[in-house]
């Protein structure tokens, strides 16, 4: 009988730990918006070489990183009652960074692909720009059509649908693909190549502060507009990066801030 006492007493030690360690790990499977707001602070991910999307600007002899997107990532983390944190990297870094649950969302002009689809979620559309084509101002006239460009050496940003737009319609002698835009331009500047696939909005940045080049008058296209992505089965998160978009947007906030941040990139040196 005691043996038997003994044995009942075990079983139910061995079953309330069984619960209370079920009920422990309960409380640790968060949400990634919980986490966030645990935290106290959201990550963005963002590539701060693609004005006037994001870029860095010099203020107040600090180095800043700018952009209308950067404004778009600090009303959400208003909106979340939290801070922001902007992780700088390579564009073609940054789902990758996003997976790893290294940042929490990315902001960073990115076009959602039915490939990037596949392992992100991504939020409504909030801006959608044309596609063009930034070379030499001595040159640029001369590109009308895409037959112009023929054998031309391209370059894009690497893992972009612009590097799509130069392989499918351009049939150029070179392509050259780089993670960061300002790697490109450098390249454009010292002849390495004739031009750059690029956001219409950003070739105009980069012309307005380089005499030496100019944008083609040459029509390529828009883009299908750009999204914020968070990683899969974030609802939740996505709710209200939606709802903050949807208010930006009808509260013609989104133009405000890309008029704002063109006039910032045009005086970016």
């Amino acid at each position: 009988m005691i043996k038997n006492k003994k044995v009942y007493l075990l079983i139910m030690i061995i079953l309330g730990g069984v619960l209370l360690l079920a009920g422990c790990t309960g409380d640790q499977e968060q949400t990634r918006l919980e986490q966030i707001k645990s935290n106290g602070k959201i990550v963005l991910g963002t590539a701060a070489d693609y004005p006037p999307y994001e870029f860095h600007k010099q203020i107040n002899g600090e180095d800043n990183i700018v952009g209308f997107d950067i404004e778009i990532a600090k009303t959400i983390a208003e909106n979340l009652d939290v801070d922001l944190e902007i992780k700088d990297m390579k564009f073609d870094g940054l789902l990758a960074a996003l997976k790893a649950g290294n940042i929490d969302f990315i902001v960073a002009g990115m076009v959602p692909t039915e490939e990037r689809a596949e392992n992100v979620d991504f939020s409504m559309k909030y801006y959608q720009g044309e596609q063009s084509f930034l070379a030499k101002a001595d040159k640029a006239d001369s590109y009308q059509t895409f037959s112009d460009l023929t054998g031309l050496k391209v370059g894009a940003q690497k893992a972009t649908t612009q590097q799509n737009l130069a392989e499918e319609k351009i049939d150029a002698s070179e392509y050259k693909f780089l993670s960061k835009i300002t790697d490109l331009v450098l390249e454009l500047k010292n002849d390495k190549i004739d031009g750059i696939v690029m956001a219409k909005p950003v070739a105009d940045s980069y012309a307005k502060v380089n005499s030496d080049l100019k944008v083609a008058p040459i029509d390529m296209g828009k883009e299908t507009g750009v999204a914020v992505a968070v990683d899969k089965g974030n609802k939740d998160l996505l709710a209200e990066i939606n709802s903050t978009l949807e208010n930006m947007i009808d509260n013609n906030k989104i133009n405000e801030l890309i008029a704002d941040a063109t006039k910032l990139a045009e005086s970016n040196q």
